[in-house]
């Protein structure tokens, strides 16, 4: 039915007509009318597919008329009343300078053929012509009176009409194979110029005809359409409702006369269980009750996170590195402010931002059109199902794009510069000739009134005007992306120590949370540092014999000092060392660690095992029946708590994730 369906879709979107979608649901179909749907489903399909053949089959024989009256009427500016062969023989035999024997071994009559060709090939088509022919044809080319829809592909073309004048047999046979390979329509085209009239005026009448049938053979198709299009959809929603039950059933196991299944549900959604299956009871008019009954289980449940249309987007980012275990911490809830705004650290520019934010704010206000909603184009379902995502991407680039001073990647004037190149010219004494002719020379902050003031958001716009704004921006981006980015892998390792917590696994924040954040904080976390120092102990008086932060991080490894870099702060030699041997010492515990304490557990559980079967070995040798008696009685009990215990267990839910049971 789902192949029906789909070809009947198939043709309501050929014809632009649009499936209206009801707001009620249609319920469950029962078998009988499953095979109702069915059986009128093929129907139709039938029915839709003889009309199509017949509109096919009427448009065909419309073209190939409409090709030949064309080539009728066109060609009359060609051709004329030709004279008869025996007149011609008597003028020939008054003339004095014609040899009858020429005329008796030679017939001169001439022969036309008359087709229409694509105008692409016309040019192809006569050369070949000539060549094959060496020259004893006419061709005459003509373009149509009227365009003709190309039926295989849709499309408009105005076709070109030819006629050929040839001599001879064997001319007219070449002249067949080429038109036939060049994929002309060739049509019967009479010497006698009262024939093709009289065919003429029989094809407008046939023409006239044909339009007749096909507009009723239309109205027909229309109104087939029309009656698959107000029942598609509640049959899609009946069928597809069917086949989830059938999928539903075959999982489930029969035993004797019951039906039973075992699900995972929410626990939330308990109480909406039971009132369907309460419900479904009723409805099918048996003597039985439908129940749920939870039962233990020992394995872990799957994760469910309920998503709405604003988390939605985020939540697939996370999934498509890795689904999260039951009750570990959703990272989801945070890359809604992380993502966007990592992307907008890259992107940041105003004028690029704000197209963004315009394009999504379209996509988030029109979410309920249903020509965006079920656009079947598949990057632009992606956009729409992201549609917050991607608003938020846009607002965050257009703040960073304040932070860099860039529109369109051109500064932007908002507040005053903080820079005087007047109170420069003054003190160096430069004026409009001198600025004119030499070469732009550098702004100095430590002449007096130079640099006034801080600009009061982001960057300068006198920066854009300078020589080194490349590589003022250039580091400026770089050292601000290291410390985001740090942060956000420190912020990460921290949530899985929550992870470890919750797991009662506390064992691995010593061999892998604190290992993995030393080693980070030892060497990226130091650069972050000597980042925030550079820039509050250096000032503009030492910038030409600052240190480089990247031979002093270089060096820091190779554990060797550079007398032309002179060092940040005292001491900074040995507190690299240190840094750099504990970011090693932590190498071996992150690979080693983990394993060998599952090793330790897993050897512990093994002992543990041997000793609890030595014991009830020995006890069920020996000759106490009294003893026995007591160990059965005792591991009776013992069942009855591992019965009982576990279902009042409850799954508690950790950042976004949900309780989950397992009902049977």
């Amino acid at each position: 039915m789902e192949t029906t369906f789909g070809y009947l879709e198939q043709e309501l979107r050929k014809a632009d007509m649009k499936i209206p979608v009801s707001s009620a649901s249609p319920p469950a179909p029962l078998p009988k009318d499953a095979l109702r749907i069915q059986e009128e489903s093929e129907q139709l399909a039938k029915e839709l597919r003889e009309v199509s053949g017949n509109r096919q089959t009427l448009k065909e024989r419309l073209r190939e008329l409409r090709e030949y009256s064309n080539i009728l009427r066109e060609s009359q500016r060609f051709t004329g009343p030709l004279p008869e062969s025996e007149s011609w023989r008597e003028s020939a035999d008054t003339d004095p300078f014609v040899d009858s024997t020429v005329t008796s071994r030679h017939d001169l009559r001439v022969s036309f053929m008359a087709g229409v060709i694509h105008p692409w090939r016309m040019n192809a088509f006569e050369r070949l012509l000539w060549r094959a022919c060496r020259g004893y044809l006419i061709v005459n080319f003509v373009e149509m009176s009227e365009p003709m829809e190309d039926l295989v592909t849709g499309e408009s073309v105005t076709q070109i009409i030819f006629l050929i004048s040839y001599w001879g047999e064997r001319i007219g046979e070449k002249v067949k194979k080429i038109a036939s390979c060049f994929h002309c329509h060739m049509y019967p085209y009479a010497d006698d110029e009262t024939v093709r009239l009289e065919t003429l005026k029989d094809l407008l009448l046939r023409i006239q005809d044909m339009q007749n049938v096909l507009a009723q053979t239309e109205g027909f198709l229309t109104q087939v359409l029309h009656r698959a299009a107000s029942i598609l959809h509640p049959w899609k929603v009946s069928v597809r409702k069917m086949k989830h039950i059938y999928q539903i059933l075959n999982l489930c196991s029969v035993r004797e006369r019951c039906l039973i299944g075992e699900v995972w549900c929410p626990v939330a959604d308990l109480p909406v269980l039971q009132g369907a299956l309460g419900r479904a009871s009723a409805h099918s008019g048996g003597g039985g009750e439908s129940f749920c009954h939870r039962i233990p289980c020992s394995v872990s449940p799957p994760t469910l996170i309920r998503t709405n249309k604003f988390t939605s987007g985020f939540q697939g980012i996370v999934d498509s590195y890795g689904v999260a275990s039951y009750q570990e911490v959703n990272p989801a809830l945070y890359t809604i402010i992380t993502f966007p705004f990592l992307f907008a650290v890259m992107f940041g520019d105003i004028g690029h931002g704000l197209l963004m934010s315009l394009f999504a704010l379209w996509l988030v206000l029109g979410e309920e059109n249903p020509k965006l909603k079920n656009s079947e184009n598949e990057i632009f379902s992606m956009c729409f199902g992201g549609r917050y995502l991607v608003l938020l991407m846009g607002l965050l680039s257009v703040y960073t794009g304040f932070v860099y001073n860039e529109c369109f990647s051109r500064a932007t004037v908002i507040f005053p510069s903080g820079w005087n190149v007047e109170a420069m010219a003054r003190d160096k004494n430069w004026t409009r000739e001198f600025l004119s002719t030499s070469t732009p020379a550098p702004l100095d902050p430590n002449i007096t009134d130079v640099f006034t003031a801080v600009y009061p958001f982001g960057i300068d716009p006198i920066w854009s005007l300078a020589s080194n704004r490349l590589t003022f921006l250039n580091s400026f981006k770089m050292k601000m992306s290291i410390i985001l980015g740090v942060c956000h892998m420190a912020f990460g390792v921290c949530l899985s120590i929550f992870n470890y917590i919750h797991f009662n696994q506390k064992y691995r924040i010593l061999v892998v949370s604190i290992p993995e954040l030393l080693f980070l904080l030892s060497l990226f976390g130091y650069l972050i540092f000597m980042i925030f120092y550079k820039w509050f102990a250096v000032d503009v008086r030492q910038v030409q014999t600052a240190p480089s932060l990247l031979i002093h991080f270089i060096n820091m490894f190779l554990f060797t000092k550079n007398d032309t870099n002179k060092d940040l702060y005292q001491g900074q030699q040995i507190v690299q060392m240190v840094l750099v041997v504990v970011a090693i010492l932590c190498v071996p515990v992150l690979l080693l660690g983990d394993p060998i304490c599952l090793y330790i557990q897993h050897h512990r559980r093994k002992n543990s095992h041997w000793h609890e079967d030595g014991e009830r070995n020995a006890l069920l040798a020996g000759d106490n029946e009294q003893t026995i008696g007591n160990l059965e009685q005792e591991k009776e009990k013992g069942d009855d708590d591992c019965e009982e215990v576990p279902s009042n267990l409850s799954f508690n839910s950790v950042g976004r994730q949900l309780e989950n049971r397992r009902i049977s």
